[in-house]
């Protein structure tokens, strides 16, 4: 029998918030060091070296047979799918901004959702919750077209790339779900994912030659935040906080992460902000926030309602 999740502490917040600052970071670490290291090398580098590390703890565990207990099928597929993510935002980077690139790509939690709508019962979408699906099409559709007619067209190219990876980072988790990766330790299902993505994104980096780089002292560091702090660390804490807690708590907190995005471009990368991508980004995360955060309202509203009939 499983353990029930347990509510947010305030242990798990503050985990929660130094997670979304690392991954509100990690576009702005990848487009700081574009002009020594190609943005589909580091992805690669970072997937691939993460991935040593974790294949080796999985035949540390649990030996030679690791890989023979029904994982291996959606793994590969899970793989497949992580790659193209990584793909995509690397691409992404190539033509947008790290602010765009963080809001697009954080649109996967509404993709994941109506995926789920439609392959579980339980995860049927409440009315609230296709509201907030709207709102957040609403803000896409402004943030693409409400663009100056100035701006580059490599852009929009850039921010479609992002809603792209977010659409391949919503199938990953359907996948997960879905299949024998759902009883599958976390270990094991991240190995997948970045074995996955460092085969294939070194492949389009020979074949697309993306592979001279200059290892200057940022770019040691760049790709050493990515490799330890993002692909190994983080991850596996927010593995880990999702088999301790509850998972809608953890979505709500999750919503920072594009926002510290934004933030770091601002002030790191110099970016701006077009006051159309603002209002669209704000109407795409409140919708997020209606789709996810709807049973946490839910759960509040019943536990009133319990309080009041008992007073």
């Amino acid at each position: 029998m499983k353990a029930s999740r347990l509510p947010l502490d305030w242990f798990a917040c503050g985990l929660m918030f130094l997670l979304c600052i690392c991954w509100g970071f990690q576009q702005v670490a990848i487009k700081l060091v574009l002009d020594d290291v190609p943005s589909i090398l580091q992805l690669a580098i970072r997937s691939g070296g993460a991935a040593l590390v974790l294949g080796a703890l999985v035949l540390w565990r649990e030996g030679r047979n690791a890989f023979n207990d029904g994982t291996l099928l959606p793994g590969i597929s899970v793989g497949a799918l992580f790659a193209l993510e990584f793909l995509f935002i690397g691409q992404g980077l190539n033509h947008t901004s790290a602010s765009h690139l963080s809001v697009f790509l954080y649109t996967a939690p509404m993709f994941a959702a109506l995926g789920l709508h439609l392959m579980l019962p339980e995860e049927r979408l409440s009315p609230l919750q296709w509201a907030g699906v709207l709102v957040a099409f609403g803000g896409i559709a402004l943030a693409f077209l409400g663009q100056s007619t100035d701006a580059p067209g490599s852009m929009l190219l850039g921010d479609a790339f992002g809603v792209l990876a977010a659409l391949a980072w919503g199938a990953t988790t359907l996948v997960i779900r879905g299949s024998s990766l759902s009883d599958a330790s976390a270990v094991k299902t991240l190995f997948y994912q970045l074995f996955g993505a460092a085969l294939l994104l070194f492949s389009v980096a020979f074949a697309t030659d993306q592979t001279q780089m200059i290892l200057t002292q940022d770019a040691l560091l760049s790709l050493g935040f990515q490799v330890v702090v993002i692909a190994l660390v983080s991850y596996l804490a927010w593995f880990w906080l999702l088999r301790k807690y509850l998972a809608s708590r953890l979505s709500v907190l999750s919503f920072m992460t594009p926002l510290f995005g934004v933030a770091f471009g601002v002030l790191v990368l110099d970016e701006s902000i077009e006051p159309s991508f603002a209002i669209g980004a704000a109407l795409v995360l409140a919708g997020i926030l209606l789709v996810s955060g709807t049973e946490l309202l839910r759960e509040r509203l019943a536990r009133r309602a319990v309080v009041a009939s008992e007073a």
